[in-house]
């Protein structure tokens, strides 16, 4: 349902609409206003409006939104109504605390598969994924029709997975470890640097 015309910006809010109605649907509230989701995630609701606009009408006149409606379609959106497998290199303390959360998570992004190049570590159960060498990776990945790779290497390892994890296959790779990657244009990158996030915040402490 996406066009080359949504902006980066666009689809990065999409998953916060989501998040906001799963609470409210939980909450067994059944419709809600871009006033309303404005007033609480802080965004112009013109935003919301023009944001969702993109992908379709979804509001109704004089009643907002249906929060379970909409959630479906942002699921479609975002392609989260449908399981999506993922592939995680680098078993250390960020990659097992990351695996073992996505256990308990209810939304179709998976990880299914574990990597790691320590032969001490191969072999050893993270829940009920075994670690495998990285010789395995490419087999796998086909194997298992793995869509995204997620890196949690040390930042010299890191391009030379994400290198592994292209080759492979992978249409998509979120990389924690702290240092650039290049990948080829047609894979989706992202990067989450927690170091950098807490140094910059450090800035705003007395």
């Amino acid at each position: 349902m996406k066009t080359p015309k949504i902006s980066e910006a666009v689809v990065r809010r999409l998953p916060v609409y989501l998040r906001y109605l799963q609470y409210l649907n939980e909450s067994s509230i059944r419709t809600v206003s871009s006033q309303e989701m404005g007033q609480t995630l802080g965004i112009n609701p013109a935003q919301i409006r023009k944001d969702l606009a993109y992908f379709g009408d979804f509001g109704r006149k004089g009643i907002g939104y249906e929060v379970p409606y909409l959630i479906e379609k942002i699921k479609q959106i975002l392609k989260l109504d449908r399981t999506i497998q993922v592939a995680l290199v680098g078993a250390g303390h960020l990659g097992i605390a990351l695996s073992n959360y996505n256990r308990f998570t209810r939304e179709k992004l998976s990880i299914v598969a574990l990597f790691d190049q320590d032969p001490n570590k191969i072999g050893c159960k993270i829940g009920l994924l075994p670690i495998q060498p990285m010789s395995e990776l490419n087999a796998t990945v086909s194997r298992l029709d793995i869509q995204i790779g997620i890196i949690t290497v040390p930042a010299p390892e890191a391009q030379r997975v994400a290198d592994r994890l292209v080759a492979a296959g992978v249409r998509g790779i979120l990389n924690f470890a702290p240092v650039k990657i290049k990948v080829p244009d047609e894979i989706s990158l992202r990067t989450a640097d927690l170091t950098t996030e807490l140094q910059a915040l450090a800035y705003y402490i007395d």
